[in-house]
């Protein structure tokens, strides 16, 4: 079976048989077509942890009577049919965008605030340039320019934003952050990325799995390294839609136990092992992060002793 790592902005296709060096490929394919969701949909799930309790957000009403959140702070939060509606759009208005055509407007006139307590560049690029490109203009917050919860209260901060503009995208630290801003905040908020979760960056993975495998479902994802806020997006994915997620880590380093029961609870093969030789065998996906994210730097020459062996390279994938 093909096995596929995705790291850095490229998915690396191999034949684990086979003795050739892994294809790399980019991750933006010209030809991708939307795949339907099952029937089945999978029933809205707010995350258990009680220190990641879902806000009570003002939610809207879709077409078919369904509640639906006007936040995107966690994957679960919608269930499977909504979540396979967004993965499919972006494949059309990706094509359409590469293509040349931009009359697709949704966002002209509006404004996105873009806040950054965790700087990075692919986050902030691929917002502002995605929203730019969809007609809207995005104001850039960097860590000193708010300072939540510091120079103003959380909750400040989001009724501020909210009279300027007309979504607050936000890159925290912690996750009680976003929750608090999508609490006092009138307008969406989206979740760039906390310590306990990254949404957005696993819908765009979902997305590559859906261009180059062709689905998510009843696939084989293999995640090797630090069980973060990585592993819990791809645990909350597993919560909306099955397949099979086994993480690889150290003793001590495994994801959140009762994040890990969400995803096995929705009736997803979940697997948390420290064997990543063993973890990686009959993989359609293997996907790896940083040993040490921001604000663990201290951390990082223990992590690079503890976390040797958990590298996706050649002698794991032709293991």
């Amino acid at each position: 079976m093909a096995a596929a790592a995705i790291s850095g902005g490229h998915l690396v296709l191999s034949t684990p048989t086979s003795t050739r060096r892994p294809q790399l490929l980019p991750i933006h394919p010209p030809s991708a077509r939307p795949i339907a969701a099952s029937s089945a949909s999978a029933a809205r799930r707010g995350v258990a942890a009680a220190a990641v309790s879902s806000p009570a957000a003002v939610p809207s009403t879709g077409k078919d009577g369904k509640q639906v959140p006007k936040d995107f702070l966690h994957i679960n939060d919608f269930d499977k049919d909504t979540i396979m509606k967004i993965l499919n759009r972006a494949i059309e208005v990706k094509a359409m965008i590469k293509s040349g055509d931009r009359s697709f407007q949704p966002f002209k006139g509006k404004s996105m605030a873009m806040v950054f307590a965790k700087p990075s560049m692919r986050t902030r690029v691929s917002f502002e340039t995605g929203f730019f490109l969809l007609g809207g203009h995005a104001v850039y917050l960097g860590p000193d320019d708010i300072q939540m919860g510091k120079r103003e209260e959380t909750r400040d901060v989001a009724r501020v934003l909210s009279g300027y503009n007309d979504i607050i995208m936000a890159r925290v630290f912690a996750h009680q952050d976003i929750l608090d801003l999508a609490k006092y905040a009138p307008v969406p908020v989206i979740n760039g990325l906390t310590d306990y979760n990254h949404p957005c960056q696993i819908m765009a993975d979902a997305l590559t799995m859906i261009e180059h495998i062709g689905r998510i479902e009843n696939t084989k994802v293999v995640y090797v390294g630090d069980g973060n806020n990585i592993v819990h997006s791809w645990l909350l994915l597993a919560a909306v839609i099955p397949f099979h997620f086994v993480c690889a880590c150290p003793k001590g380093f495994e994801p959140d136990a009762k994040t890990v029961e969400i995803a096995r609870s929705a009736g997803s093969k979940i697997e948390i092992t420290n064997d990543p030789k063993e973890a990686v065998k009959g993989a359609d996906v293997v996907y790896t992060d940083v040993w040490a994210s921001m604000g663990q730097k201290e951390e990082a020459e223990y992590r690079k002793q503890v976390f040797q062996g958990f590298m996706v390279d050649e002698a794991l994938i032709f293991c």
